[in-house]
């Protein structure tokens, strides 16, 4: 293990000395059998945004292929995104860097000389596993675009860098909102309205090589709560998604942006948009890096349906948050949305 990797084996061991001990039991099958690595070839929805900016026919064929995708899928890759490949290869650069700090200065970041982040940005595994299968072989920095500013400059370079990458992604994901609402009737500012800088997050994910895979996974399956998330994700893969009751490896492309559809969406959308379930695969042998931007609303912000009937009760994205909060530290995991089914 190298100093600057979480010592997961240590600070979990009673889930790895409890897993080995149950290893026979029916229990422990199912769930192993869940997590079994083998998964579908497909290749996802690619869609040319530069068609936007044409104007006419091209344009809203290009409107169209986003809502068909998000309907169909829930997933889909974007080129001619606006960002740079010098930006997304700086911030690759400068987010290893940071990643490759000894743990210690990791986890007390806040004041550290070159770690200045802001306080408990920086999260590794899962605090609230209760088995094996429910723990998470990855480590995050998890930054608020309000504090951006606040991280260290001084030897990384890495908040200008992520002041460039939050300024283009923020607005293209507003951007693909707008688009979205259109193509389901309705006006496009409720996003701008909703979701705030101080709500909406990046979030740079580091999957050290991990040696008890496939009984751990770099991140367990789950939905993300956000309306939209925009993720880069480097050459190793592991990334998969659940589509028909079946896994799906998304193929890592370092030019292309992950779009994926959030809870949010699909409620406020009265189901027409899908959030689907996605976790990624640990790897023996190399590390995974990714950047991920996720949309979010105010605490007070309403979800309810914008079509003439709903799925899902009306609900506060504070009191969403909270379910889900409550749910994965009782049971381990998150439920989501079908806490909100009327």
């Amino acid at each position: 293990m190298e100093p600057f990797d979480p010592p997961f084996q240590q600070f979990y061991k009673n889930l790895f000395d409890n897993h080995f001990i149950d290893q026979s039991s029916p229990k422990t099958n199912q769930i192993e059998a869940f997590h079994e690595v083998e998964a579908s070839e497909f290749e996802l929805p690619l869609i040319d945004l530069s068609r936007l900016n044409h104007g006419g026919f091209d344009c809203e064929q290009c409107k169209r292929e986003i809502a068909e995708a998000s309907q169909q899928w829930g997933f889909f890759q974007v080129v001619n995104h606006g960002i740079s490949w010098e930006i997304l290869e700086k911030m690759r650069h400068e987010q290893v860097k940071a990643f490759k700090k000894p743990f210690h200065d990791k986890v007390n970041g806040n004041g550290h000389r070159e770690l200045n982040f802001p306080a408990d940005s920086y999260r590794w595994g899962t605090p609230s596993a209760t088995c094996l299968q429910q723990l998470a072989w990855s480590e995050a920095f998890h930054v608020p675009l309000t504090e951006i500013s606040t991280v260290a400059d001084a030897a990384t370079g890495l908040s200008t860098t992520m002041k460039q990458y939050a300024t283009i992604v923020s607005n293209l994901a507003e951007k693909l909102a707008e688009i979205l609402a259109e193509k389901l009737g309705q006006t496009s500012d409720f996003f701008k309205k909703n979701c705030v800088p101080s709500m909406c997050y990046i979030r740079m994910s580091r999957y050290p090589p991990c040696p008890v895979t496939p009984q751990v996974l770099g991140l367990m399956p789950h939905t993300d709560s956000d309306f939209l998330t925009i993720l880069h994700q480097d050459q190793v893969g592991g990334l998969q998604l659940q589509k028909n009751g079946k896994w799906i490896n998304v193929h890592p492309n370092q030019e292309t942006l992950l779009v994926i559809i959030g809870d949010l969406f699909q409620a406020w959308s009265d189901g027409v948009y899908k959030s689907l379930e996605h976790r990624v695969v640990a790897n023996k042998q190399y590390e995974r890096f990714s950047t991920a931007y996720f949309l979010c609303p105010s605490y007070e912000t309403v979800i309810e349906s914008c079509g003439e009937s709903s799925v899902y009760r009306r609900f506060s994205f504070r009191e969403f948050r909270q379910q889900v909060q409550d749910d994965v530290k009782r049971f381990g995991h998150k439920i989501g949305l079908s806490r909100f089914i009327l």
